[in-house]
């Protein structure tokens, strides 16, 4: 038996909860992830789970046994990437998740370039607005924006997005442009954003000095994913805000026309986020730096204006 392994899978199983999850986190047979559970409890004489027909729980034994595990494979981890030559060149099995936009409009197009730079890195991108357990999930970071909620993660900010309120000239020629906030609320329908994973409705925000105007409604269709949102204010189905990167060629071709520029909205800050025991880790370091390079070269993800 592979020990370091066989810990390695372990630690696996107790974050992901269950042996069907760990095994298809670490891309091995659930019989395979069994098979070296068992064989570890006989080299250890413990049992370190406790197994249900939906779940693992550990033993007292088994989370004495995870906590001191997780400590040494953290150290061996960082051991390897300080070496010099994992520093040049990164390599190994990358998990990144980002949100469905950034991920369409940045990341993928300029895939082939991170490719060229790091040959031996294999990326697994999770692209979706919902928020991931970067533990359970065993994702190694990810890119989001808004505040922090978890302050036991490593978080570096690198970017700021701006929002704007847009509409199609198929809409609006259904209605009178609005003049002021309030005129949404009384007179048109917007395309609300509802959170994937909280299903929190948000509603459109404007800001003006100190004042401050929320609008709800009235809406008829809500979406959960910001290229569904987008598209949906591309067909003419109300009014709705979405970021300047998102908008831009948009505004550019008259598909998409802004409204009351004279009301803002508060920059919305943009991290990249992992885990503290990978805060070593060559290859997140190489993503991590490689996506900052991106956003630092798109002044519309530092939440700059638009071009006049």
């Amino acid at each position: 038996m592979d020990q370091i392994q066989a810990m390695r899978i372990f630690t696996r199983v107790v974050e992901a909860g269950t042996f069907t999850r760990a095994a298809d986190s670490l891309n091995l047979p659930k019989a395979t992830v069994t098979k070296h559970i068992q064989a570890l409890e006989a080299r250890l004489r413990v049992q370190l789970l406790n197994r249900t027909t939906r779940r693992v729980t550990v033993t007292a034994d088994g989370a004495a046994y995870y906590e001191r595990t997780v400590r040494l494979l953290a150290e061996l981890d960082d051991i390897e990437a300080s070496m010099s030559q994992a520093r040049a060149n990164p390599r190994g099995r990358l998990r990144v998740d980002v949100g469905s936009t950034i991920a369409r409009l940045l990341i993928i197009p300029n895939l082939a370039r991170f490719q060229e730079r790091y040959p031996d890195i294999q990326l697994d991108l999770g692209v979706s607005d919902r928020i991931v357990d970067m533990i359970s999930d065993n994702v190694d970071c990810v890119i989001r924006g808004g505040n922090l909620i978890e302050q036991s993660l490593v978080a570096r900010r690198i970017g700021n997005l701006e929002f704007i309120t847009v509409a199609a000239p198929s809409y609006l020629q259904r209605r009178r442009v609005p003049a002021h906030p309030l005129d949404i609320e009384r007179e048109h329908t917007i395309v609300t954003y509802f959170g994937a994973h909280t299903n929190r409705q948000y509603p459109l925000e404007f800001h003006q000095g100190e004042e401050v105007i929320e609008i709800p409604g009235p809406y008829r269709i809500s979406v959960n994913e910001s290229n569904a949102y987008t598209e949906a204010l591309l067909q003419g189905l109300g009014i709705g805000q979405i970021t300047t990167f998102q908008a831009q060629p948009y505004l550019a071709s008259g598909a998409l026309q802004r409204l009351l520029p004279e009301w803002g909205h508060p920059l919305l800050p943009v991290f990249v986020v992992y885990p503290p025991n990978r805060h070593l880790s060559a290859k997140v370091r190489a993503f991590v730096d490689w996506a900052a390079e991106l956003f630092a070269n798109q002044p519309l993800l530092q939440g700059s204006p638009l071009p006049a």
